[in-house]
């Protein structure tokens, strides 16, 4: 596995993904939030899709008092979500934009923290559903859109848990192997035919709901926010890292 971080000291131009359309995933909270407000920040239009429509409402209010293009709002929860609401969403999004820059999978849900001997069946479906399957559906749909761009960048969302497994991360872990799998394979069918780039980021320890939900023992504030970790978001969005693909970047 290639494993990599973003150049150090790694500053964005004010304007890096300005022109840029952009569509986040959990947009709604922690590292989704974090990283759409970036980009928002630094010229792009971003689309705002998560399964709470008020975090989304607030994401929307903030953005746009913040004097940033104004973003879209897309409520959909990735548990239910269908083949049929992908293709309505790629249509929707190509009558509205034309074509998509950048896709940052970001959603995610943790499931359950046990053995593999005791774990529910139930559990790791939704964990496999949440964190691979709509992951899948929506990369496979929005693939004109990005194929449009004359340079767009997919990014996956992967795990320490992801790159070695660790005994009572079950699904997570699992689901983690997988994101980094459909990122190689993705990478390596694109490289010769389009201008999509397609890589992961590991986040690593940060200040988020699902971590310390994971970890309720350890002390918070010890980790970056997720505002602190969005150097390496950025990078992969923006044109600083063209002709990067198949990697699987550390944000820390």
């Amino acid at each position: 596995m290639n494993i990599a971080t973003a150049p150090a000291d790694y500053q964005p131009a004010e304007n890096l993904l300005e022109g840029k359309t952009i569509l986040v995933t959990g947009a709604g909270d922690g590292i989704g939030r974090a990283a759409s407000l970036a980009y928002a920040a630094h010229g792009a239009t971003v689309i705002l899709l998560g399964r709470t429509e008020g975090k989304l409402d607030a994401l929307y209010d903030q953005i746009e008092a913040a004097g940033h293009a104004k973003p879209a709002i897309v409520p959909m929860d990735l548990l239910t979500v269908t083949e049929e609401q992908c293709m309505q969403l790629v249509a929707g999004l190509a009558d509205e934009f034309g074509q998509i820059d950048g896709l940052l999978h970001n959603a995610s849900v943790l499931g359950e923290r046990r053995p593999i001997q005791s774990a529910t069946y139930t559990a790791w479906q939704e964990v496999m559903q949440v964190n691979v399957n709509a992951a899948f559906l929506l990369t496979r749909h929005l693939l004109p859109l990005l194929q449009a761009s004359p340079s767009a960048s997919i990014v996956f969302t992967s795990s320490g848990v992801g790159r070695t497994g660790r005994a009572f991360w079950g699904a997570y872990a699992a689901s983690k192997f997988a994101t980094e799998g459909l990122m190689q394979v993705l990478s390596e069918e694109l490289v010769e035919t389009s201008n999509i780039r397609v890589n992961c980021i590991n986040p690593g320890a940060t200040n988020t709901t699902m971590r310390r939900t994971a970890y309720p023992a350890e002390h918070p504030e010890k980790n970056p926010s997720p505002e602190e970790i969005m150097g390496t978001y950025l990078y992969l969005m923006g044109e600083d890292s063209a002709g990067t693909t198949g990697v699987s970047f550390d944000a820390q």
